[in-house]
């Protein structure tokens, strides 16, 4: 088993961000914020030099955006995708025991950090790279190439520090903001520029059609909101099992069990696979020979010119392709949709994808294949990311009966024992991680084919995390009105 004090002489040269040396008051935490996220949307705002921007096909790339919180095109291109996937595997690396982590131990912590952060900065580098290599950030001029893998590799280690500034002076994590900053963009920007014009076109066209047409072009900005009721109504539902301090009588309280014990961290963690198996096999677009009928059974690519004479890959087949929310948006075609739901349901109906077996031999896949076979796969992923990470995170049953057990609590009318705890939790945890990540993952599914604006990973997310905030800012306050309890916790 490895231990992490034999990377000491290369993590001692990662910087780091010093903690505030005082406990930051709720206005301060507020300002920092601010400056951190006015600082992320310049970056969200400012195109990469060397990038050819009318070149990228930001429909196919918008889940990619929401998942990363990136901008495709901009020096926000790589986003925070190398701090989720550093994350990811150094849970696994850990979770298998390859290294031998207490984060309990503030000297073992510090250095966990330091090798995570080093890992999203590798990462980074090679997300940038794989990005312009795959035609991804499509380069205005070849000679453009060094230029912008260094921005987008620049930029994103940036953002690796605007997150940990975040974590330390503001009031969440700079990575539940991204993404919830970049879903609020493409919501506003989806529903002004697109919506909007669609109907107001829709409306001045006139005739007996009119109003249907106006009422269809608003189908996206509703799809949204039904996700958004349902993604508030969800998350207030929960199971709380009565709970008494076993050292003080007559002190009692409820464990709260959400019906979404790991939030929408199911179809996060399965979108980034997802989208990350969709990125990573754009490297096979170009393989000749005869690996050509493997990597097209895999993933098959047709590469798309732009004006500039720039090429960028379409995944139109495949078992990827199956398993990916590769479907048009129901928008006019003026703003990179398929010209409304009229066209969007004939395209439904009449698609067929390609799967090339390994045998050379070519299969004709209908659309409603592809939508059968991807809202399988996003539930069943969805399920096994969400028993994945409460086994991970201390959130299984086991992990919360020793928590309760060391905290003091006990279940009333039973004597002291983590067991019969977790004989009770097995009862509910288990089913409620399954039964949440398929409610996440359906209502994920349902705003994707629907054309959502704003997608519904990011609804999802949005709502997740503005209701995290939320008790954040209540909590905030609770301090800020009662300085003994600040102090004592401090």
């Amino acid at each position: 088993m490895a231990d992490l004090r034999s990377l000491d002489p290369i993590l001692k040269f990662i910087p780091a961000i010093k903690k505030p040396t005082v406990p930051l008051s709720f206005r301060e935490k507020m300002i920092w914020t601010g400056i951190i996220m006015g600082l992320y949307f310049m970056m969200f705002s400012t195109p990469a030099l060397g990038v050819s921007i009318s070149s990228i096909n930001q429909p196919l790339l918008q889940l990619i955006s929401i998942v990363f919180a990136s901008r495709i095109g901009y020096l926000t291109t790589v986003g925070i995708g190398p701090i989720v996937i550093a994350s990811i595997v150094l849970q696994l690396i850990i979770g298998a025991g390859v290294v031998d982590v207490d984060l309990n131990n503030n000297e073992v912590k510090g250095r966990f950090q330091s090798l995570q952060k080093l890992s999203a900065m590798v990462i980074a580098v090679i997300e940038a790279v794989v990005f312009v290599n795959a035609g991804y950030a499509p380069l205005a001029n070849p000679s453009f190439y060094g230029l912008v893998v260094a921005q987008l590799a620049l930029s994103a280690i940036i953002i690796i520090y605007l997150d940990e500034a975040m974590t330390k002076y503001g009031i969440t994590s700079g990575i539940n903001l991204f993404i919830a900053g970049g879903v609020a963009y493409a919501i506003v920007a989806g529903t002004v520029t697109v919506l909007f014009s669609e109907a107001g076109q829709a409306i001045a066209a006139g005739g007996a059609s009119a109003l249907p047409n106006a009422l269809l072009a608003f189908g996206p900005l509703f799809s949204a909101i039904v996700v958004f009721l349902i993604s508030i109504y969800v998350f207030n539902m929960k199971v709380e099992l009565p709970m008494v301090f076993s050292q003080f009588r007559g002190i009692g309280g409820r464990l709260p069990i959400p019906l979404l014990y790991v939030s929408v961290l199911p179809v996060i963690l399965t979108y980034s696979l997802i989208a990350s198996l969709t990125f990573w096999f754009a490297l096979l677009a170009n393989v000749s020979g005869p690996l050509m009928a493997t990597a097209r059974f895999i993933a098959n690519y047709t590469m798309l010119p732009s004006s500039t004479g720039t090429v960028t890959p379409s995944l139109t087949g495949g078992l990827i392709y199956l398993i990916s929310p590769n479907f048009p948006l129901p928008y006019a075609p003026q703003y990179g949709g398929i010209g409304g739901y009229g066209a969007y349901f004939n395209y439904l109906a009449a698609h067929n994808s390609t799967l090339t077996l390994p045998t050379g031999t070519n299969l004709r896949v209908p659309e409603y294949v592809h939508i059968i076979v991807y809202t399988i796969v996003f539930v069943l992923l969805s399920i096994l990311f969400g028993k994945f990470w409460i086994e991970m995170t201390g959130q299984s049953p086991r992990a919360v009966a020793e928590q309760l057990e060391y905290a003091g609590w006990q279940i009333p009318g039973f004597r002291r024992d983590p067991r019969i705890v977790e004989s009770l939790l097995n009862k509910y945890i288990p089913a409620i991680t399954v039964l949440g990540s398929v409610i996440v993952a359906l209502l994920a599914v349902f705003a994707t084919l629907t054309g959502a604006v704003g997608t519904g990973v990011g609804i999802l997310l949005t709502v997740g995390i503005l209701y995290m905030v939320y008790q954040q800012l209540e909590q905030e306050h609770a301090l800020e009105a009662f300085p003994r309890i600040n102090k004592m916790l401090s």
